[in-house]
């Protein structure tokens, strides 16, 4: 349940597509994520991430939680990916992110519901996403608003790039 004044704060934001005056707010909160799932960040990683989101051609997108006076709260990245069983293009969410002290408020649920409307508009059948197993807040708002399905992800480590060697 939400507090009145987390409610009244939660009203007050708008989900909006990610903007170039974004950048200091979206980096602070980018590596806030990269922390939470104790991922390695750098200068170099931030810079190709947002690149990759201002670059129409590119095809990752992204949408945040601003106040009005600019402060990011939350942020979600997501592109299409090809589905070659339905011969169309279907939606992947890659990061969504919501600043601890918002958790609760449904920003997180607010920016999967702007993804998802931008994925209809997109003409995809359906948003998919994946999560840390042991990452229970996340996965309850998750059950909530999606079906868990029944694959397994695996991650084949293709070593180092430029590494030549087996």
């Amino acid at each position: 349940m939400y507090s009145s004044a987390a409610q009244s704060l939660a009203d007050d934001i708008q989900i909006r597509d990610l903007q170039p005056q974004d950048r200091v707010a979206w980096e602070w909160l980018y590596q806030q994520y990269a922390e939470f799932y104790k991922e390695p960040m750098n200068e170099d990683i931030l810079a190709c991430t947002w690149s990759w989101l201002l670059n129409v051609q590119h095809p990752l997108q992204g949408k945040v939680a601003a106040t009005a006076n600019g402060a990011l709260l939350g942020l979600a990245h997501y592109r299409p990916f090809p589905e070659p069983l339905l011969g169309k293009d279907a939606g992947f969410l890659d990061d969504l992110f919501v600043a601890p002290e918002q958790r609760g408020s449904g920003l997180g649920r607010r920016l999967i519901e702007a993804v998802a409307q931008a994925g209809k508009e997109q003409g995809w059948p359906f948003l998919r996403w994946i999560t840390a197993a042991d990452n229970a807040q996340a996965r309850s708002l998750y059950d909530g608003l999606a079906q868990a399905t029944a694959w397994v992800t695996y991650d084949l480590s293709l070593g180092k790039s430029g590494d030549t060697q087996n």
